[in-house]
């Protein structure tokens, strides 16, 4: 449960992704079916949740401890 609750944003950030990915593919998409990450569902799903995952841990606030 602590690792839920240490990780909430990137977990946050991985949904909102891959969300955001197959809202991409579904309504923008590509036509010609030879775009390599939005011409298929699933790899578009799982770029999102890649970028939404980089994109929501950055702004994790560090815990430094400075002597």
């Amino acid at each position: 449960m602590n690792l839920i609750i240490k990780y909430k944003l990137t977990i946050i950030g991985v949904i909102v992704g891959s969300v955001a990915g197959y809202a991409y593919y579904h309504f923008v998409g590509c036509a010609s079916g030879t775009c390599p990450i939005t011409s298929k569902p699933l790899n578009s799903s799982l770029y999102g949740a890649l970028m939404g995952g980089i994109l929501f841990s950055s702004f994790k606030k560090e815990n430094s401890k400075t002597k």
